[in-house]
């Protein structure tokens, strides 16, 4: 029995030896089996016409999405470097063009880049950075494809609870937009967590309900793993032949669909079914088609990769030579421009050097011209000086002669002026004294009419009535004499000729003023006391109190303002 698995040991040793290992080999074909580029070399000259005609036309976003398609190229090829690079050109016009949604879908894309690469704090970055956005633009398949890659980096790191967690999220939200395929794609996730953790009961539950879904959704070629899954459970539950059923369903389906990874791993999975029947001569035949298989992958891989680095190295080998024929362009056209222009600044020099030596000629021709007229100028010039100096020596003493008589005619006006200026005050002083004797004559004129009224008043109060009407008579004639304006009239005069100016400075606070109003203002004006005034005036102090408020109101003069010295500011 020994001697019989013994060869079949030998063949899982190399075979273990050959593939690499199971986790690398899981991602490496995961990475793989969904290149959407099965002629690489001439889908990245056709991209990279592409990219060249989008950046010439100014076309941002689309030069964007290119970038975003050649990283995807160069990731699923393994050119991590090369992809991280075009990403990050994309990232930045997706960011300037404010295309949150490409963001975020190139941001998950550069999550799975950031695993490959065992950066695994870079991925969850990325993959958060895409969850907000989708979340900003209410993506619920967004989200929950962000969830499931989440929940998937979890699994990696054997993180089950942490990537259980995120499934049933992203579960929860393709239930809510209905989508049948990302359901089974997270159940399919789901059951290999429970696989994982060895709990082969749910695990089957999911697997199964993934087949359903996918069957549902009319996607028999995402059926190939989930079916591998099954058989598998099956086969370590030791079911076998119930497993081995399952397993040669995805044979049939991959071998239909060419998915030459998924056939790869089924023909293994027949072939430890088999070892594990005690089957070795199938085990053996079954391994050794897987082996082919993967050999076949790899060959056909590395061809393609090989095609891909050429197409690029010629690529970049073009690019140089471009570049190269640029700079000589510039180079011999920069040599050519200053070829021109030594040459320009050597014919502009020589005629240059001509024109100053032909200008010097004729500038000293002309300075010597010029020095002759100078010459000439200058003696006519000394004679027309020495006859402007003797007409200016005669303008001199007329002027002189003028001056004195002018100085004359002025010191005889300043006497005449003088003279007219004391007669004026004289006249102006006789004036005042006119004034004041008339306005002496009148309070004195009016003490006396005050008393006669007073007196006559009296008699009027005497019960002797034939004498009444003619005392009543009497006093009326003494009333009407208080303002008689004859003499006011010339009082009046008198007082404008003393005081010009007073009356139109007057005028600028108020020009409506009654006979009685003008009077009382010149009274005031002459700085006389209110018992004085009252007199003249023929009324009470009571009365003199209501006029000068009257005025004061008409004048709009402030409380407390003194009506006497306001009116003897006004000259």
């Amino acid at each position: 029995m020994l001697k019989r698995s013994l060869p079949l040991l030998l063949f899982f040793c190399l075979f273990s030896f050959i593939c690499p290992a199971q986790e690398d080999r899981e991602l490496r074909i995961e990475r793989l089996e969904n290149n959407p580029y099965p002629d690489p070399t001439n889908a990245f000259i056709s991209l990279k016409e592409q990219l060249k005609g989008e950046l010439m036309q100014k076309d941002q976003l689309k030069a964007g999405i290119t970038l975003q398609k050649m990283g995807n190229m160069c990731y699923r090829l393994g050119h991590f470097d090369q992809s991280f690079e075009y990403y990050l050109q994309a990232q930045k016009i997706f960011e300037a063009e404010k295309a949150y949604r490409h963001s975020a879908s190139l941001a998950n894309e550069m999550g799975i880049l950031y695993y490959y690469n065992k950066d695994i704090k870079g991925a969850r970055q990325q993959y958060e950075q895409a969850l907000d956005l989708f979340t900003r633009l209410k993506d619920q398949a967004g989200i929950a494809d962000t969830y499931g890659r989440m929940g998937h980096l979890f699994e990696k790191q054997r993180q089950y609870d942490s990537a259980a967690l995120y499934q049933k999220t992203a579960l929860q939200a393709y239930q809510r937009i209905n989508d049948v395929q990302g359901i089974a794609k997270i159940y399919e996730n789901l059951g290999s967590i429970n696989e994982d953790l060895e709990q082969y009961d749910s695990a089957s539950y999911y697997f199964k309900q993934a087949d359903i879904l996918y069957q549902k959704a009319g996607v028999d070629i995402d059926r190939i793993e989930v079916l591998n899954n099954i058989g598998d459970i099956y086969r370590k539950t030791g079911f076998y032949r119930e497993g081995l059923t399952y397993t040669f369903r995805a044979i049939e389906l991959a071998q239909k669909y060419r998915e030459h990874y998924q056939l790869c791993s089924a023909y293994r999975d027949v072939g430890k079914s088999y070892n594990l029947m005690h089957m070795n001569d199938s085990a053996f035949y079954y391994l050794e088609l897987s082996r082919k298989n993967l050999l076949e992958i790899y060959s056909e891989e590395s061809n393609k990769q090989i095609a891909f680095l050429q197409v690029q190295y010629e690529i970049n080998k073009k690019n140089q030579e471009i570049s190269r024929l640029q700079v000589e362009k510039r180079v011999n056209i920069i040599i050519g421009i200053s070829v021109f222009i030594v040459i320009l600044l050597l014919v502009t020099l020589g005629i240059t050097v001509i024109s100053r030596q032909k200008l010097k000629i004729r500038n000293e021709q002309i300075q010597h011209e010029n020095e002759k007229q100078v010459l000439e100028t200058q003696n006519k010039l000394a004679e027309a000086e020495l006859k402007s100096r003797s007409l200016e020596e005669e303008k001199l003493k007329t002027e002189i002669k003028n001056r004195q008589l002018e100085q004359e005619k002025l010191s005889a006006e300043l006497k005449s002026r003088h003279l007219e200026e004391a007669s004026l005050k004289q006249e102006i002083e006789i004036k005042a004294k006119e004034l004041s004797t008339h306005t002496l004559h009148i309070i004195q004129k009016n003490h006396l009419l005050e008393n006669m009224r007073g007196r006559l008043e009296f008699l009027v109060k005497d019960d002797k009535r034939d004498q009444k009407k003619q005392l009543k008579e009497l006093i009326l004639q003494i009333n009407q004499s208080f303002n008689n304006d004859k003499y006011w009239e010339e009082f009046r005069n008198t007082f404008e000729q003393i005081h010009a100016s007073f009356f139109n400075n007057l005028k600028q606070y108020a020009s409506d003023f009654t006979a009685s109003e003008m009077r009382l203002i010149s009274l005031l004006k002459m700085n006389l006391n209110s018992g004085d005034i009252a007199t003249i005036l023929g009324i009470s102090q009571d009365s003199l109190r209501v006029a000068r408020y009257r005025l004061r109101k008409k004048l709009n003069l402030e409380q407390g303002e003194n009506l006497s010295a306001f009116f003897q500011s006004l000259d």
